[in-house]
């Protein structure tokens, strides 16, 4: 019985053994893409290229389109945001997806709305529009009210209502940076078409100052929870999707910010209503769109352009965050998984993938099993105390050192944070990642599969207090 306990202990040590070297060389080779990168673009003069991207955009207008449910705290702070773009033409269409606070009322009282009669194009199926408002002091506002049917279905109910070729998803709690959208067309008006989706960064907003919608200055939070979502965002955004969209493998840009071709988007039927992982899933139809039609087209993340949003500051709140979007990744990967391995879609059947199946949608499992067999190998002692200390190594390695390289990178290259000890303060939190944060999320994620193979597509709820 010993005997077979043991070698039960090796093969489940050397799997997890291989598996965190996998990762670990994953997130390094993805490092030293996203340095490569950042270091070409950081010599560039970021003045001069806006002026010649505002000079290239004039042909390309731009719907944003806002959803919002319940966001009265928000609401507001973010169309100011909105209206201090540079951006030569865009409307801003605000979808009022049967919220039951006073979204609606302070949208019409705040911009002077008065309804109009629209004749709307149902390009994509949607629950039913009550009304349609448009701005008397901003003519370049709608506002829509529709019944309640979910983001994707207030996002397709704002591209059906849209006059121009590209719309801009943001969440209605956020708030856009002047130049971010000039920033986030680029790749798309530089291609000339060839790019027919990109997306820009997210940060976190908690804690900095904004004032009528614009942002004035970053400022580190001092809730923990918050400062672990931020070194969560930089790996993320400044490793994980800089490299992926060199070889056009980007299965995510996110929902917070995104622009898209509204052709492609209708083509494909728009955002999927059945499921709640809505942004990632259109990527994913898109690429397998193209690929089934041998269509020549990208999808890209761009750094520069940022979207500043309000992230959870409590255990409940996170929990429910991170069940969701685990969920809706599972969501995602199961409605595509014929692509998995299918020479068919090429780098994305083969590489892309099978990437996010293995490292992003089994991680948690993976992990958990790895915290477990790590507190029972220290337990027992004797000769399973060495696997153990390997793989402890390894865990404190991909949640420690790579998290620091790219708090490093971000602050070489944009320098959000300016001041040495906010980067400071960053770094030794991530020294702490490994023994309560981690562990945490991972418990999080795991509840996305319980959610999913009980088919609750339950969004739930996130506690507000507007930046």
């Amino acid at each position: 019985m010993d005997f077979l306990l043991y070698w039960l202990h090796e093969i489940f040590g050397v799997f997890l053994i291989f598996y965190m070297l996998l990762v670990i060389g994953v997130y390094t080779l993805m490092l030293i893409f996203a340095f490569t990168y950042l270091k070409k673009t950081r010599r560039l003069d970021k003045y001069i290229e806006n002026t010649v991207n505002l000079q290239y955009t004039y042909s390309k207008p731009v719907s944003i389109i806002v959803p919002a449910y319940n966001e009265e705290v928000g609401i507001l702070s973010t169309i100011h945001s909105l209206l201090t773009i540079e951006y030569p033409q865009f409307e801003i269409i605000i979808v009022n997806d049967g919220s039951k606070d006073a979204t609606l009322q302070q949208v019409i009282e705040a911009f002077q709305m008065e309804q109009v009669f629209q004749t709307v194009r149902q390009q994509l199926q949607t629950e039913e529009i009550k009304a349609i408002y448009r701005s008397n002091i901003h003519h370049n506002i709608v506002l829509i009210d529709k019944n309640n049917g979910g983001k994707a279905d207030a996002l397709n109910a704002g591209i059906n209502v849209s006059q121009y070729p590209y719309f801009c998803s943001i969440d209605g709690d956020s708030i856009l940076s002047g130049k971010s959208l000039l920033q986030v067309m680029k790749p798309i008006v530089a291609s000339n078409g060839h790019v027919i989706a990109a997306g820009g960064s997210v940060r976190i907003a908690n804690g900095s100052n904004f004032q009528y919608g614009t942002f004035m200055n970053a400022v580190m939070p001092n809730n923990p929870l918050v400062i672990m979502q931020i070194i969560e965002y930089l790996r993320a955004f400044y490793m994980g999707r800089i490299a992926l969209s060199r070889f056009n493998l980007l299965l995510i840009v996110s929902g917070a910010f995104s622009v898209f071709s509204k052709h492609y988007a209708i083509k494909v039927g728009g955002y999927n209503r059945q499921t709640i992982g809505e942004d990632m899933e259109l990527i994913v139809r898109l690429h397998r769109y193209l690929l089934k039609n041998k269509i020549n087209k990208a999808i890209e993340y761009v750094p520069d352009p940022v979207c500043w949003t309000e992230a959870p500051d409590n255990f409940k709140d996170l929990q429910t965050q991170r069940r969701r979007w685990h969920q809706g990744l599972i969501s995602s990967i199961m409605l595509n998984r014929g692509m998995l391995f299918n020479p068919k879609y090429k780098q994305i059947g083969m590489i892309s993938v099978p990437y996010y199946v293995f490292i992003e949608l089994l991680g948690p499992i993976i992990e958990l099993i790895g915290y477990i067999y790590m507190i029972i190998s220290f337990a027992v002692g004797n000769v399973y105390w060495e696997s153990a200390i390997i793989l402890l190594t390894l865990f404190l390695i991909y949640s420690t050192v790579i998290s620091m390289f790219a708090i490093l990178l971000e602050s070489w290259s944009m320098h959000t944070y300016p001041r040495a000890r906010d980067t400071l303060k960053l770094m030794l939190y991530s020294l702490t990642e490994l023994f309560w944060f981690r562990p945490l999320t991972t418990w999080y994620r795991i509840q996305g599969f319980w959610y999913y193979f009980r088919g609750k597509n339950d969004w739930g709820k996130l506690s507000r207090k507007g930046l």
